[in-house]
């Protein structure tokens, strides 16, 4: 049973808690991944730490640090970090933040992560070379579809 948490809603694990695993990747200016990849991950035992929000309120300037102290926390909670960069538009994204993070995780070789791009991202090919460089040997899928299996067998084998 997949449990649900959304930016903001807080998390605490608890013992016994199914292992967390958080959404990283685009949000702004890309379609919405992350409810496909909840539905991919339907019979595991797990909790989805999903930063994207149904309603942000972008016009409120004070959700700005509620949104990223949220996130670096969940980033920090995950058992497993899936990144995901969905096809963009490069005139309106090229996904920045996941871009970030994913530098920051590749950095850690503690770090459990799953990568995967849409060939169609317009930094695809950055995406498979830092990948490359800093871990050699690892995979990043290029559907949405594969990486969901990989994170699938990340957790459990």
């Amino acid at each position: 049973m997949v449990t649900y948490i959304e930016c903001p809603a807080l998390y605490e694990p608890a013992p016994g808690d199914p292992p967390a695993v958080f959404l990283a990747g685009g949000i702004t200016g890309v379609q919405d991944w992350q409810r496909e990849a909840v539905r991919g991950l339907a019979g595991l035992e797990v909790v989805v730490l999903n930063p994207r929000r149904r309603h942000f309120p972008i016009d409120d300037p004070s959700q700005t640090p509620v949104q990223i102290r949220w996130e670096h926390r969940a980033l920090h909670l995950a058992a497993v970090t899936v990144f995901w960069f969905p096809r963009s538009d490069a005139s309106v994204t090229t996904q920045p933040i996941a871009m970030l993070e994913l530098g920051a995780a590749l950095d850690n070789p503690a770090r459990r992560i799953v990568v995967g791009t849409d060939p169609a991202f317009p930094r695809a090919a950055d995406v498979q070379w830092q990948a490359r460089l800093a871990r050699p040997g690892m995979r990043v899928h290029t559907s949405l579809t594969d990486t969901l299996a990989a994170l699938r067998y990340a957790l459990h084998g």
